[in-house]
């Protein structure tokens, strides 16, 4: 009987590595780009078109490659960067493997340029089906020229699960965060569409932070640094109050490399906890360095994973060094390892005299007077004015007591929600009488149920809501990941009120925004639907329901103040007209109901 186990075909192998290496056009930027930073180089150039799916073309000044190391580039586990298994334990390089020119020479079409700073001519190769098709000299620039064009062409199944431009365009985006923040000694610079989307020239990491984002990453990140036997730690952390709801700013690298580590990410979670709420998360761009052989980084493909010897240390140093660096920048309360401060006592020197302790009485001071009543001793100029009791009194008095408000005037006698009075308390609740119950209402949540179904309305049926018109139109700037997202819902944005239209590079321009939104926090706002937005595609959310919780949040987060009486029986009226008044967006109460029978359950007595 024939043997039914055979070798591979080459073709077949390099097909399979691709599945493994290559799965999106973001991963084979990601290739380019790190083999463009292992080339030396000090300027790299990204060209893309139709998110990848047409062109990738990397363009660098590095070493470049003889015309036999060009030839043998796309050989499957050809490289440089490793000869020995101990090299395995000692990368310093970004790739080692040789397997990312080979894979993408097996599902495109690939055309390289290269010449060598002291040739004075370069080589040019071609490749179709990981066959070299043409092979020939050329005039180009001293380093490297790859363009990958038509990727996929002869995969078609992995072609049909690309996505959309915009989403292929964010991983392509991210990945190139990921390279250009770990080399901010490098000048790079990232076209999509013959539109320039990054320049980015050399410095230091804050400045390549902020050339990434926008310059209001200026304050919301600290410094952080600490040096030890075992592990150095350097970069930026976030500031509490910008935790966001979504995640897409934790970056890591550990020796230059970027990796994805969970473990590492709840040292840092855990350093917040008292800080931020469970369910955000603080954005830092965390530099790690270790010895080479005390990590393996060859653990998993795409090499964004890796094994460290001793987690547990570098686990404990991370999270202190993270609470240190908040507790210096008065974050939170600084810790003193050395000294606990209540326990400090002030030495006394031997030649000085020993004082008793002296006893403090006021000889003027008069139990019986007035000052001296009521469980407490006070001085006359602390004392509450007669004013400020008659206000107290008064306010007690509303709450209590019904007021001379006659609802006929503001409600139709049979309406079933006809309310008898209401009353504000403490700025937070209302409360108000309605068909002998008493209801106690939370005014954000209220609010949120409000502004919820009226922007999920507007998009249902995509309606465009009245816009109040800005006397100054507002430039507003976002980072690229975000621009991308926007450009994906300006539309809805249209039908909540938002009057805004691209103005360029990450640039949007707002000419007029939804009745009560206030000037000053419209790029808040926005931020805030585009964080929803991420979140809902994150849950599989739909769309609609993502932006109109966003906005809702928003706008009701705004919403704590004392109302005036009608300002009060409007709130109610809204509320009461919601498809769900008792409930906000996110299944909290907006109200609570007390009937007499449970007021008087609540004065029962028991035995």
């Amino acid at each position: 009987m024939a043997g039914v186990i055979k070798l591979l075909p080459d073709h077949v192998i390099n097909q399979i590595a691709a599945g493994e290496v290559i799965q999106r056009p973001a991963s084979a930027v990601k290739e380019l780009l790190e083999n463009a930073v292992d080339a030396g180089s000090t300027k790299i150039k990204l060209i893309i078109k139709d998110a990848g799916k047409t062109l990738i073309q990397v363009i660098d000044n590095g070493c470049g490659m003889s015309e036999t190391d060009a030839r043998l580039s796309f050989e499957k586990h050809a490289t440089s960067k490793i000869s020995t298994t101990d090299d395995i334990f000692s990368i310093h390089t970004k790739g080692f493997r040789g397997e990312a020119l080979a894979s993408i020479g097996a599902i495109a079409t690939v055309e390289l340029k290269t010449r060598q700073a002291n040739s004075t001519i370069g080589c040019l190769i071609e490749l179709e089906h990981g066959t070299v098709v043409r092979q020939e000299p050329c005039q180009s620039e001293p380093g490297s020229s790859f363009s990958i064009k038509n990727l996929f062409f002869n995969v078609p199944a992995r072609k049909n699960f690309l996505k959309s431009d915009p989403v292929e365009l964010r991983h392509i985006i991210e990945e190139f965060h990921r390279v250009v923040l770990a080399h901010p000694e490098i000048e790079f610079s990232f076209f999509n569409n013959n539109q320039e989307l990054f320049h980015l020239t050399s410095g230091n990491l804050k400045h390549r932070i902020v050339g990434l984002f926008n310059n209001t990453y200026n304050e919301k990140f600290v410094p952080l640094s600490e040096s030890t036997s075992i592990l150095n730690v350097s970069g930026f952390i976030g500031k509490p109050e910008y935790a966001k709801k979504t995640r897409g700013e934790q970056y890591f690298f550990v020796n230059n490399r970027f990796i994805k580590n969970n473990y590492l990410h709840h040292a840092v979670q855990s350093a917040y906890s008292e800080l931020i709420a469970r369910d955000v998360y603080p954005s830092y761009f965390i530099f790690l360095e270790t010895p080479p052989n005390k990590i393996d980084i060859n653990i998993h493909p795409t090499k964004t994973e890796i094994k460290f010897e001793d987690e547990s240390s570098i686990y404990a140093i991370l999270k202190t060094t993270v609470k240190k660096s908040l507790g210096q920048y008065n974050i939170m309360p600084p810790m003193d390892f050395e000294q606990e401060q209540s326990m400090q006592i002030n030495p006394v020197k031997i030649d000085s005299p020993l004082r008793p302790p002296q006893i403090k009485i006021n000889p003027n001071y008069n139990p019986f007077k007035e000052e001296a009543r009521g469980g407490e001793l006070r001085t006359s100029h602390d004392r509450p004015s007669r004013q400020s009791i008659e206000a107290t009194h008064e306010a007690l008095k509303k709450i209590t007591e019904v007021p001379s408000f006659k609802p006929e005037e503001h409600f139709s006698p049979t309406h079933e929600n006809t309310i008898k009075w209401t009353a504000s308390w403490n700025e937070q609740y209302l409360v108000a009488m309605r068909k002998d119950k008493l209801l106690l209402i939370d005014q954000v949540q209220a609010w949120e149920r409000i502004f919820f179904d009226e922007a999920q309305s507007a998009l249902e049926k995509k309606q465009n809501t009245p816009t109040q018109k800005e006397l100054f139109p507002q430039t507003l700037q976002f980072s690229a990941s975000d621009f991308s997202l926007l450009q994906e819902i300006q539309a809805d944005l249209r039908f909540i009120g938002f009057d805004i239209s691209e103005f360029g590079k990450q640039t949007f321009i707002v000419y007029g925004i939804p009745p009560g939104v206030e000037s000053s926090t419209v790029q808040n706002l926005i931020e805030e639907m585009v964080e929803y937005y991420k979140q809902g595609k994150e849950m599989k959310k739909p769309r609609v329901e993502a932006l109109a919780k966003g906005y809702a949040r928003k706008m009701a987060s705004r919403r704590s103040k004392a109302l005036r009486e009608e300002e009060r029986l409007q709130l109610i009226e809204r509320l009461f007209a919601c498809h769900a008044p008792e409930l906000s967006p996110d299944g909290k109460k907006t109200y609570t109901e007390l009937s007499l029978e449970d007021a008087a359950a609540l004065f029962k007595t028991g035995k």
